[in-house]
């Protein structure tokens, strides 16, 4: 099996099948929204795109990095999106760096979006679907987060099958990240303290995210295996 991890700016031809891992924290935010009822995300490719889409659909939800901002309704933490109840909603999505990852590539024939949260789920849809050679997108600090790196060799380690993978380096690798130091010393706005351990939860949820283009637009549903189940 050939396992490539490549950054956003590596990424010079469309792959046949992308893995878009943001740990900390696009996709285990995308994780949650859909545990906390969430319909669909729809990933977009800019601020001014996800306000006009909120514009155009006033019952979506809006979601950003960074501070609470006008027109949004959300931030990019699952400490703070735990709690509320997304039911049958559907969720506008931009991040710094997620979001551009799996649109960038949008034209592979299957995408699927991870961090550790649906790691196990992840790799069972790979393991079935995936062939012999999948693109994993390292999305931040182009292509250096370790977090992200260290997220996608466990994967790839779990959809080739490797007996007695151990996750805990992995996790160690993750929390020990630059991305988990800004997260809990408060560099980063609009944060929970609980964010970084939210992110570390191997297996949180039993289902995989699949994004796949709809309409202009790149949409990112939740794909439920018999992985672990929720917890």
């Amino acid at each position: 099996m050939n396992s490539r991890f490549l950054g956003i700016p590596d990424l010079v031809e469309v792959p046949s099948v992308a893995v878009v891992i943001d740990v900390m924290r696009a996709f285990t935010v995308a994780a949650w929204a859909f545990a906390q009822g969430a319909e669909q995300i729809v990933l977009a490719e800019s601020l001014d795109e996800a306000l006009a889409l909120k514009s155009r659909h006033p019952d979506w939800a809006a979601l950003k990095d960074g501070p609470p901002a006008p027109g949004f309704d959300m931030v990019n933490s699952p400490g703070l999106l735990r709690s509320v109840d997304l039911a049958g909603r559907t969720v506008v999505q931009k991040t710094t760096a997620g979001t551009v990852g799996a649109l960038a590539v949008k034209d592979a024939s299957l995408v699927l979006c991870a961090g550790f949260v649906v790691a196990e789920a992840t790799a069972e849809v790979l393991r079935t679907r995936a062939g012999d050679s999948v693109t994993f997108v390292v999305t931040g600090e182009d292509g250096r987060a370790d977090e992200d790196l260290a997220c996608a060799q466990y994967i790839a380690r779990r959809w080739a099958g490797e007996s007695g993978t151990d996750a805990a380096e992995f996790l160690r690798r993750a929390a020990d990240s630059r991305a988990a130091t800004e997260l809990a010393e408060g560099v980063r706005q609009g944060v929970h303290p609980d964010d970084v351990a939210l992110c570390l939860e191997l297996d949180r949820f039993a289902f995989a995210m699949v994004a796949t283009p709809e309409d202009s637009l790149m949409v990112l549903r939740p794909l439920a295996t018999s992985s672990p189940t929720d917890r």
